[in-house]
């Protein structure tokens, strides 16, 4: 009986120590994603512990909640988004934007989409550290 007792326990153990791990392989929910910059050609990304400002060549956007990763390392958040470039309107609130996000390591892929239009503004691959010169729009 002890000896069956033992064995049980031990599958148990190892069951558990297989799911931390395979859990610990995905990363746990609620990790943030890294602070600084991300960039890529024609935008970057300034990430804080609050949200995000992205800047494109002919635009800028917020993202206005902290970036926080799920167990996939995705995250989701919501802001605005401004286009640039000719005159622009002192009073401009933008529009309405989703950042989507994967997070693998230093690098990034970002989707922006524009809620209002139903329209998917680009998607970028970021790598962390990395700030390119922006050309903006006159």
């Amino acid at each position: 009986m002890v000896k069956l007792l033992s064995m049980a326990t031990a599958a148990g153990v190892g069951f558990l120590a297989a799911v931390a791990c395979a859990s610990a392989a995905v990363g746990p929910t609620g990790d943030a994603v890294r602070n600084g910059t991300w960039g890529a050609t024609g935008v970057v990304l300034e990430v804080t512990s609050t949200g995000a400002k992205i800047e494109y060549d002919c635009g800028r956007g917020t993202l206005d909640q902290p970036l926080t990763l799920d167990r996939n390392g995705k995250f989701s958040v919501t802001g605005q988004h401004f286009r640039e470039g000719g005159p622009a309107r002192s009073d401009d609130t933008g529009q309405p934007a989703r950042y989507d996000g994967v997070v693998n390591g230093d690098e990034m892929t970002l989707t922006v989409t524009l809620t209002d239009a139903k329209t998917t503004f680009g998607t970028y691959s970021l790598a962390f550290g990395h700030a390119p010169m922006l050309r903006k729009c006159l």
